[in-house]
């Protein structure tokens, strides 16, 4: 069983910039693809960008160019650069794990931008 952890959210203005970590605990696991979720109050919830096991990534339309993610195989983490940050990015951010069994998920940490 693999335990995500999270952490980086916060208050920034519009225009500034975040770092979001996931931190992946616990032993016996092999993950394949990580990446993170948003939800907005009111709005179902949305993929924002994944990492492949071999490093390849993709993003969501919304994000692309301003979102990186990337991930540190020796600290079993994942991160996520929100720069250039918008009002229409602030949502509970949720990293996820999929290893063997039901996909993993993070308690979700909060992104709130303001204008």
């Amino acid at each position: 069983q693999v335990q995500l952890v999270e952490s980086g959210g916060g208050l920034v203005q519009a225009g500034g910039s975040l770092r979001l970590s996931c931190a992946a605990r616990g032993s016996g696991f092999v993950i394949n693809t990580r990446g993170w979720y948003r939800q907005a109050p009111g709005k179902q919830r949305e993929w924002v960008a994944t990492i492949a096991i071999e490093g390849r990534t993709s993003y969501a339309e919304s994000v692309k160019g301003r979102f990186t993610i990337t991930k540190d195989n020796a600290k079993n983490t994942i991160y996520l650069q929100m720069n250039s940050l918008k009002t229409a990015d602030t949502a509970v951010y949720y990293c996820f794990a999929d290893v063997i069994g039901p996909r993993s998920w993070g308690q979700g940490t909060q992104v709130t931008v303001s204008s």
